[in-house]
């Protein structure tokens, strides 16, 4: 299939930018738009088709033992956390009306580098928020201490595998900020060998 419209296409991609989950209300995607989003997140190079990626939906009736989840293993990681951090942790697991964890589920056994298999893994990301975007809702793709801790990852994923990011969707509760972006001529370069 061809994309006739290239400049709805480039203006899709070139207005997308990141909300702060915490600032994003209902609602969020449907059931069949969260379906639309994960099946074009899919839908991105694969060496060998690995598969390296899997998607966990908490669902809003699973936000509080998800909080429980992750009060438990701060608490268990850090025996010195404060009280501040602790709600940080719970507050965490209901950002957003909806969440999605990015699995990464790579293949050590592979022939396929692990470089390969997680350059995979975000470009599935990527395509989760821009699939988000082009339905109306703004994404945020956050990782921190959540996304690192080994008992957090084995709750949500299988053995061997690690979180590459908790993915909070909703809709915007005010304007998006435009950050700066890189000049081009710092980042772009030619080579002519």
């Amino acid at each position: 299939m061809i994309f006739n419209d290239t400049s709805s296409a480039l203006a899709l991609l070139t207005s997308r930018r990141s909300g702060k989950a915490r600032e994003l209300a209902a609602p969020g995607p449907t059931d069949p738009e969260l379906a639309t989003i994960l099946g074009a997140a899919m839908r991105v190079p694969d060496h060998g088709k690995l598969v390296p990626w899997r998607f966990v939906v908490v669902p809003p009736q699973a936000r509080e033992a998800l909080a429980a989840l992750l009060v438990d293993a701060y608490s268990a990681e850090k025996p010195e956390a404060s009280a501040k951090e602790l709600d940080a942790m719970r507050s965490f697991a209901g950002l957003a009306p909806t969440l999605v964890v990015l699995i990464a589920a790579l293949k050590p056994e592979s022939h396929i580098p692990l470089g390969e298999q997680q350059l995979s893994v975000g470009a599935a990301a990527m395509q989760l928020l821009n699939a988000a975007h082009a339905l109306g809702y703004v994404g945020n793709w956050l990782t921190g201490w959540a996304a690192y801790s080994p008992t957090v990852a084995a709750a949500l994923g299988q053995p061997g595998e690690t979180i590459a990011g908790f993915f909070f969707l909703g809709t915007a509760t005010r304007p998006l900020e435009e950050r700066l972006r890189p000049d081009p001529q710092a980042v772009v370069s030619h080579w002519l060998g």
